[in-house]
């Protein structure tokens, strides 16, 4: 026979698996001991196994019970959202799954997150940094509610731009291109080895552009999995990484590991927006997008990115 426990049943072993004893449970549960042990009893005999070890001093969860818990608290969770997502009359059911790259995440989110916490206390927000790929794939199968990223990645979205930024080389201290503050053409890039982030990231093809548009090679030896390990590879004179603004001006100008100069060349920008599923509901899209300008403003990447140095 199919086992089909009730929500109430899962309820029950939860509770025994947190208390330990099942009269403390069925105390907790308003319920006689005897009808708790009955509805256990029933679902083990539904699993064919023993979900507790019984003894004097209690019990304990078996290999079995352990992941019969894991799992009923899961479900749990996910019941409770389902609840609040038809009561709470908060934005995005209660619950706003966002999604974001790690390039944007640190320094943009803490102040927008903490706007609409102002404003909704009551709305649960998750954040997941992914890179583009990943993000596209989290938005179509409804993983995110809304992501920030670039937008020509993701087609069929409806898109908020939030702001453009320019690129940055990163050279060791001790390379050439570190002697000079003046912006980076082209020319200077030539026969050089371009450090990116594995192809997953938008950035990564645009590195792979302006590598073949400077007469670059982009390093075969290395891909970083974040801008860091990208910059720390610069650093030791690996080669030149690409960084955008944003990241430079936050962490690497702050680290002083690396000598940073402006790119001028066709391509070294990238755009940053706000994309939701084209047809999905708008109720709470505003409240995101207004915390989201408020924390570019005052990051100072309203409109186009300077072409000042990072400080």
């Amino acid at each position: 026979m199919d086992m089909r426990p009730t929500l109430r049943q899962l309820e029950y072993i939860v509770a025994v698996a947190r208390h330990g004893r099942f009269g403390v449970a069925a105390a907790m549960l308003n319920v006689s001991q005897p009808s708790l042990s009955a509805q256990i009893s029933e679902v083990e005999a539904d699993l064919g196994t023993r979900l507790f070890q019984r003894g004097r001093s209690g019990v304990r969860l078996t290999a079995s019970g352990t992941e019969v818990v894991r799992r009923a608290q899961k479900i749990l969770r996910e019941v409770e959202d389902l609840r609040a997502s038809v009561t709470s009359g908060l934005p995005f059911g209660g619950r706003l799954r966002l999604g974001v790259l790690p390039s944007i995440g640190p320094y943009l989110l803490p102040r927008a997150i903490a706007s609409i916490h102002r404003q909704h206390p009551g709305l649960r927000v998750s954040v997941r940094e992914e890179n583009t790929q990943s993000l596209e794939q989290g938005l179509r199968s409804a993983r995110f509610d809304v992501i920030v990223s670039t937008p020509e990645d993701h087609p069929n979205t409806r898109q908020v731009r939030l702001f453009g930024e320019r690129l940055w080389i990163a050279v060791a201290r001790d390379d050439p291109l570190a002697a000079s503050e003046s912006p980076v053409v082209a020319e200077d890039l030539r026969g050089r080895v371009f450090l990116t982030l594995d192809r997953g990231h938008r950035l990564s093809r645009i590195v792979h552009a302006l590598a073949s548009a400077c007469g670059g090679i982009v390093s075969d030896d290395y891909e970083g999995t974040s801008l860091d390990s990208v910059r720390l590879m610069s650093a030791s004179g690996a080669g030149i990484a690409i960084l955008p603004e944003l990241y430079a001006r936050e962490q690497a100008a702050i680290r002083r590991d690396v000598a940073l100069r402006l790119l001028h060349a066709d391509g070294a920008s990238r755009e940053i927006a706000l994309l939701q599923l084209a047809g999905a509901d708008e109720d709470g899209l505003d409240l995101i997008k207004a915390a989201l300008l408020d924390a570019v403003s005052a990051l100072g990447l309203a409109g186009s990115a300077t072409d000042t140095a990072p400080n």
